[in-house]
């Protein structure tokens, strides 16, 4: 699974977990999580790095999903837990 499949499927699961998505030309930062209006939108930045947008990706997964309770293909699993904050 490439960097691209990897980041389409961390956008499904925030989408089913009731986060927009929005992709804008933000700088090439690679977006973030915010809420606006009481909903949670994940932006995407059209300039960033695959490479950033996918750690964005996986940080506002491990934020927001209950990853523990449903079915994700190994290969993002494996993702999302390289990319688990340790506080």
């Amino acid at each position: 699974m490439d960097e691209k499949a990897v980041v389409e499927y961390l956008l499904s699961l925030l989408e089913k977990n009731n986060v927009a998505v929005r992709t804008e030309a933000l700088g090439g930062r690679g977006g973030g999580l915010c809420k606006l209006r009481n909903r949670m939108v994940f932006f995407v930045d059209s300039e960033a790095p695959a490479a950033e947008t996918s750690a964005m990706c996986a940080h506002a997964v491990n934020d927001l999903v209950e990853t523990e309770k449903m079915y994700i293909v190994p290969q993002v699993r494996d993702f999302l837990e390289k990319h688990t904050l340790t506080g």
